[in-house]
């Protein structure tokens, strides 16, 4: 008996899970990968491969400049809060889409109107954007995924985690990416009942569109 209860959460689960990764038309949700200007493609190849590793469907778009509606003259920034409105305007119905920079962002946080930060995204929602200005040169890749994932993981209504070692973990103005090594248990919870998987996948060649 205890064994056919347990069968029949398992399969409550799946299906749960299964459904959360497709939209009201059947088809699985899309993370885009959007570059903009002359975004270094070993950077934006490094970022696709290890989004593939959680999250199986991901595409690469071709590059665009920068809106100028979102530059900040005062600071030679870019308004991180603007960009995810033109990203936003940008992504259709199933898709959710994340930015890459090599500019300085920024957004306002509390009574600081303009404040540099490493990425911003919605929460929950559909676009986010990350910025490799703030990383470090040595770590950069690395660095820069894990402020990709963590972007990503707000789009999916993940708030910011107190566990030190996980991607949700709130920088609260520093770089503390070093630092985070996996989602935590709670975190993975989540994005597994949305369709995200933990384990490596078949290489499979990006789609640019």
């Amino acid at each position: 008996m205890r064994l056919f209860t347990t069968l029949i959460i398992v399969a409550v689960i799946f299906s749960c899970c299964h459904a959360r990764t497709q939209n009201d038309k059947g088809e699985n949700l899309v993370v885009q990968i959007q570059p903009f200007g002359n975004f270094p493609e070993e950077d934006l190849q490094y970022v696709y491969n290890g989004i593939k590793k959680h999250y199986p469907y991901v595409t690469l778009t071709k590059a665009l400049p920068l809106p100028k509606k979102a530059y900040y003259a005062k600071r030679n920034r870019y308004k991180a809060d603007s960009l995810l409105t033109f990203l936003s305007s940008r992504t259709g119905e199933g898709e959710v889409i994340i930015g890459l920079t090599e500019k300085d962002i920024s957004t306002t946080k509390d009574k600081v109107k303009d404040w540099g930060i490493l990425g911003l995204g919605l929460c929950p929602g559909k676009a986010c954007v990350a910025s490799t200005y703030r990383l470090s040169k040595t770590k950069r890749q690395e660095q820069l995924f894990k402020v990709c994932i963590h972007e990503l993981g707000h789009t999916q209504g993940l708030k910011h985690c107190p566990v030190v070692y996980c991607f949700m973990h709130d920088a609260e103005g520093r770089n503390t990416t070093d630092e985070e090594t996996d989602f935590c248990p709670d975190c993975k919870a989540v994005l597994v009942s949305k369709g995200w998987r933990f384990w490596v996948p078949r290489s499979i060649s990006p789609l640019r569109h």
